[in-house]
């Protein structure tokens, strides 16, 4: 598992830090999972942002303006819908193999990570191409999966053409 001192070196030191757990234990609560860790990890030390003017990434406290619960409220719905649903490789929601949206991307890429069998199991992630049927299935968890964007790897969501020098991040307002 990629941590976060090697996502800092990239990205740039965090500057959200956020340590209370109630948004993280209210959202989970309503959906029925926990998050992975590394997930929540690397949330809480940014926050709701966008990185690479590509990639958004969004904290669940409420008090923000783009908050993780609305998002993930939003594409469930969206999601869910029966011709929507071709385009995943199964169901989106909280149960065991059920993908959960958790980013999005301005270039039209969804991000899921897929609920694992077994709590003690890696959770993976899943990215959909929004504009085709195409999505792809990434045997890492979510910090090995941003650490391979940050370093401009194709993960489906790719960087270098947003960040040819070096990774960045703006908070989102």
């Amino acid at each position: 598992m990629a941590t976060l001192p090697e996502i800092t070196a990239l990205l740039g030191e965090p500057r959200f830090n956020w340590s209370d757990p109630a948004p993280w234990i209210e959202l989970e609560h309503e959906l029925g999972i926990e998050f992975p860790a590394d997930f929540r990890e690397i949330v809480d030390a940014y926050g709701s942002i966008l990185v690479n003017k590509q990639l958004y990434l969004k904290h669940p406290a409420g008090h923000l303006l783009h908050d993780l619960g609305a998002m993930i409220r939003r594409d469930l719905e969206l999601w869910r819908e029966e011709d929507m649903a071709e385009f995943l490789p199964g169901p989106v929601g909280a149960d065991t193999g059920q993908l959960m949206p958790v980013a999005t991307a301005t270039t039209g890429e969804a991000v899921f990570l897929r609920v694992p069998a077994e709590p003690s199991s890696p959770w993976r992630v899943v990215v959909q191409e929004f504009d085709s049927p195409a999505w792809t299935l990434y045997e890492m968890t979510f910090s090995e999966w941003f650490l391979a964007y940050l370093k401009g790897r194709d993960v489906t969501v790719c960087s270098r053409n947003f960040a040819p020098d070096r990774a960045f991040f703006e908070f989102l307002p």
